[in-house]
């Protein structure tokens, strides 16, 4: 029998490890955004695993499955509350609704809306016609009101798979955070391994990155949400705390944002006959809620990432463009790192990338 020699041992290895590789990467597949999601809450709440391992007496367990409770009542609950909520203002928003798409508009428009200047006229002239061809509108409303609702429907059960998505993130956080020592000693390991000096540092500033990402996120939302208490106690909207919990989870959805919310109170006020509260609240939304996400976000990132401000906003919302909600965090951290690749090739001309 002929003997495998080295060079084909080598080859058949490469081929096994390759082979092991695509095998993994196919069963991880499925839970990529989860488990990325779940590393990213990780790295950004080490501070207080660190914390609060200190006050159990280093029992990881223990603390892995506190850090899972408190996650699950600051981020699962209020999600729940809000998803039924959610279901719930869709039936009502039909169930009043119907009643006026069945009998049509009124035969005149209302005042405030004649009182706006230069499009007031414009306004109670379309109304006119409007009403003029009341069977027309009264069909055309009728078949808006079924898409309507499905895509209303759809939205609430994507809402319910994000909390299904995000169960499964809590459940992968408690497993990183009990290893969490062993985790953190085969990165800093296999980073010093891959690319020495410049990997741990490339490791530092992906966790830094990531970071200060979060804390521009959370923060944009938490003053989103103050500013939109503000804004339904001044208009007198009902169900203030509620209210104030759904800006601060919808202010971190990419494009809806927390327009969904103050828009929804602005109708809430012109049916209960109080358009010039209306109108306030609109004014408030795209003046003062909206405004606070392009000008805090940018700012809290810079100031806790030593990216530029100008390499963060493409990162953000290219990241997203491109992997999604997770996108909000891998663009930066991606960016960052490439910044890094790149001073170090400029700085040392003979550097030929890490050694594998």
């Amino acid at each position: 029998m002929q003997q495998v020699s080295s060079a084909q041992k080598q080859i058949i290895q490469i081929a096994i490890a390759a082979l092991l590789l695509i095998g993994c990467i196919a069963v991880l597949m499925p839970f990529t955004g989860t488990l990325l999601l779940a590393v990213i809450i990780c790295v950004t709440t080490a501070p207080a695993h660190r914390w609060m391992l200190a006050r159990c007496g280093g029992r990881s367990t223990l603390t892995a499955a506190l850090m899972a409770v408190l996650l699950i009542l600051v981020l699962v609950a209020p999600m729940a509350l809000l998803s039924g909520s959610l279901a719930n203002g869709i039936e009502t928003a039909v169930a009043y609704f119907r009643p006026l798409l069945e009998s049509g508009l009124p035969s005149e428009a209302p005042r405030w809306l004649l009182d706006i200047p230069l499009v007031g006229s414009f306004i109670g002239d379309y109304w006119h016609t409007l009403v003029a061809s009341r069977e027309e509108m009264n069909e055309l409303l009728r078949q808006f009101i079924a898409p309507t609702r499905r895509l209303a429907l759809a939205t609430v059960s994507l809402f319910g798979q994000g909390l299904l998505q995000l169960a499964l993130v809590i459940f992968f956080v408690f497993f990183i955070f009990r290893d969490a020592e062993a985790y953190a000693g085969a990165l800093r390991t296999g980073s010093r391994k891959l690319a020495g000096d410049l990997g741990e540092r490339m490791l530092k500033l992906a966790e830094g990155t990531m970071t200060s990402v979060m804390v521009g996120i959370v923060g944009t939302a938490a003053a989103q949400a103050v500013v939109a208490m503000i804004g339904f106690l001044i208009a007198g909207v009902p169900g203030v705390i509620m209210l104030t919990f759904a800006t601060f989870f919808f202010s971190m959805v990419p494009v809806v944002g927390a327009t969904l919310i103050w828009l929804g109170a602005a109708l809430w006020l012109y049916q209960g006959g109080q358009p010039g509260w209306a109108i306030f609240m609109i004014l408030w939304g795209m003046f003062g809620i909206s405004s606070v996400d392009n000008i805090v976000k940018p700012i809290l990132i810079s100031r806790t990432s030593s990216l530029p401000l100008l390499l963060i906003i493409i990162g953000v919302f290219g990241g997203v463009l491109v992997f999604g909600f997770i996108g909000l965090f891998l663009g930066p951290t991606l960016l960052a790192l490439g910044q890094v690749l790149i001073h170090e090739w400029l700085a040392h001309p003979d550097y030929e990338g890490p050694s594998i």
